[in-house]
């Protein structure tokens, strides 16, 4: 039998129509590729479904036996999302074994998944949906207002633009342009920082858990991360003391002693932060996540070569206080060693124990 797959990589079909995958059938995508309809008509899935059910029926009158599947994944689009899509194909496959599957996709976006659905079974093509529309219809001015209007496409390129005009405007404002121009260099550096490893949603998300944790009465986890902040806030206040007190040192000497008073605390502030992911996790469940050591092992290894690299440049520049070479080899030797015990660990989760290195589903006996 042949599976045609239909993947909602971002759950449009569960926010939008409240419509739950998988969605196996033709009358029940059908019916939710009307529901979607109904609730956005504007919705590339719906046509993509649509397309999937008339894939089906030609495959169906070719004598052919086949089935249609809606796979869903989640709103924030990445890790999470494509494991719950994986698990749902894991699921149909198990209920309706196939020996081959079509994947029919609106968008470059879906087809990531590819590889996903290719090594459960084997893929005999790629069907792309296109829509077709009116030339006044694809003019740019209607593109880019209904880009405008997609919440993701509008945080990532309407914000940056936002900060250019806000920033320089309080500066012209102020008659200080040139440290508005170095304010905004700055601002938009951290913002493409947040962007490239999505920093944002893991502030948002770390903000939800802890509404979740007060309203539970589970507070543990949000004063450790509290307790972290303050680490850091320490580290940082340190780092600069250590600045001003040697402000008649060479440049790169103040910037390294900037870097080696704050290290210690930075890193106790991470170790701190996990140890209060474990806790909630222990209280939720009664187990400790497997990603509580493996994360314990690679902060404690990635302090040693972070103090290693900063000792290192001391002792290449010959600044006090200058460092031994045995001192620098063996700290970045330790911090190899537990760097590696710590992807050593990962992999034994993932293969002996079964669980992945997340501490979402493995556990540790408490």
């Amino acid at each position: 039998m042949r599976l045609i797959v239909c993947v909602d990589r971002d759950d449009d079909l569960g926010r939008k129509a409240g419509v739950a995958g998988p969605v196996v059938g033709r009358a029940a995508v059908l019916d939710a590729a009307s529901r979607l309809g109904i609730a956005d008509p504007e919705d590339t899935d719906t046509n993509a479904m649509f397309a999937a059910i008339h894939l089906l029926d030609e495959i169906r009158e070719a004598g052919d036996e086949a089935e249609v599947v809606v796979l869903t994944g989640t709103p924030k689009v990445g890790l999470s999302s494509d494991r719950k899509v994986a698990q749902q194909f894991d699921a149909v496959l198990q209920a309706r074994p196939a020996t081959s599957a079509h994947l029919v996709s609106d968008g470059a976006e879906d087809e990531f998944l590819f590889p996903i659905l290719a090594s459960r079974v084997k893929i005999d093509g790629v069907h792309r949906v296109y829509v077709r529309q009116s030339p006044s219809i694809e003019s740019a001015y209607y593109t880019i207002t209904r880009a405008l209007k997609d919440p993701k496409f509008r945080a990532k390129t309407v914000l940056p633009f936002a900060l250019v005009l806000l920033v320089l405007g309080l500066a012209a404002a102020a008659g200080v342009v040139a440290w508005g121009v170095v304010a905004l260099l700055v601002i938009l550096g951290i913002y493409l920082i947040f962007w490239t490893f999505d920093i944002d949603e893991a502030i948002i998300d770390a903000f939800r858990s802890a509404g979740s944790d007060i309203r539970g009465g589970s507070v543990a986890s949000w004063g450790f991360g509290l307790f972290a902040l303050a680490l850091v806030a320490l580290g940082l206040l340190e780092s600069y003391n250590s600045y001003l007190s040697h402000l008649s040192a060479e440049p790169i000497a103040r910037a390294l002693v900037f870097l080696q008073s704050g290290l210690i605390w930075w890193f106790l502030a991470g170790e701190v932060y996990e140890s209060g992911r474990a806790i909630r996790r222990y209280l939720g469940t009664g187990r400790i996540g497997t990603s509580y050591p493996i994360a314990t092992v690679s902060i404690v290894g990635l302090a040693f070569l972070s103090y290693g690299i900063v000792t290192l440049f001391q002792y290449l520049e010959n600044l006090p206080p200058a460092p031994t070479l045995t001192y620098i080899v063996g700290t970045f030797v330790l911090g190899l060693a537990l760097v590696v015990t710590a992807a050593v660990l990962s992999q034994y989760y993932k293969t002996a124990v079964g669980s992945p290195p997340d501490g979402e589903t493995g556990s540790l006996p408490a």
